[in-house]
């Protein structure tokens, strides 16, 4: 396990490191997930396996510190992010990331360009969506206000999102939770979206066949981002198809040397 101080107080990102050749890959987990439990399988898989990966877990998630002074926003989880990696020496990383991760590696690439050569994002957020009372997911939790997420809010969302996604997710401080899903939601300005499109690096956005068509996918071609469609899945795509996953993340990096 390694580990960098990432914020003034001195609180920590860890990660675990798989060694292997440079340019280096970078694993960002999703909103309540963690980085081992969600990639470890596809990193070591034979058509990714030999890269030096790092398998990060972001400020609050994880094995990773859980601060309660942190605004977590998409914008401070790009920068935590971007600290740890320069504390590891890391330079024109592919970043591989899943749902939140997604968003915060899309800030991360517009906001530190130097550490990101190009992006594999899996099923991203890359718009705000309305927080929804109720619901499973990061718009079921901004719903609550802080006070009544910590009060018993949290407990809901437990008995919401069942035994598999919480193993992970009560990892998270319940702080670093809501806020992170409260930024979720909300996006940035300009958006996620509008970010990717203004990219200049090699994109490729995998997403559930079952979902299909990806809004906007249009515009996200026309820009140079690759729309792959990934069969017999869910949101958690490198877990319900691991095979087919690995096969189009090494697909969508196959080409680095011929840039």
């Amino acid at each position: 396990m390694r580990n960098a101080a990432v914020t003034p107080e001195g609180d920590q990102i860890r990660w675990v490191e798989l060694p292997g050749q440079e340019p280096p890959r970078v694993y960002v987990h999703g909103l309540g997930a963690a980085s081992l439990a969600y990639f470890t399988e596809v990193a070591v898989h034979p058509l990714l396996a030999g890269r030096r990966s790092l398998l990060v877990d972001m400020l609050g998630h994880g094995i990773s510190d859980r601060p309660t002074g942190f605004d977590y926003t998409l914008e401070s989880h790009a920068d935590a992010l971007a600290a740890a990696l320069t504390c590891a020496s890391v330079t024109d990383a592919e970043l591989i990331a899943h749902s939140m991760g997604g968003s915060v590696a899309i800030v991360l690439a517009a906001r530190h360009p130097h550490l990101v050569s190009r992006l594999v994002l899996v099923d991203a957020n890359l718009d705000p969506i309305p927080r929804t009372p109720a619901s499973s997911g990061s718009s079921g939790i901004a719903a609550y206000s802080e006070k009544e997420f910590l009060t018993g809010g949290w407990e809901e969302v437990r008995d919401r999102v069942g035994p598999h996604w919480w193993s992970t997710m009560r990892l998270a401080g319940r702080e670093a939770l809501h806020r992170s899903a409260v930024h979720l939601t909300r996006g940035t300005v300009p958006t996620m979206r509008e970010l990717l499109l203004d990219l200049k690096i090699p994109c490729a956005y995998l997403l559930p066949e079952a979902d299909s068509p990806l809004p906007g996918t249009d515009a996200l071609t026309a820009a140079g981002v690759s729309v792959v469609e990934i069969p017999d899945c869910g949101h958690n795509i490198m877990l319900d198809n691991p095979e087919a996953f690995a096969r189009a993340t090494a697909a969508a990096l196959a080409d680095r040397d011929q840039d």
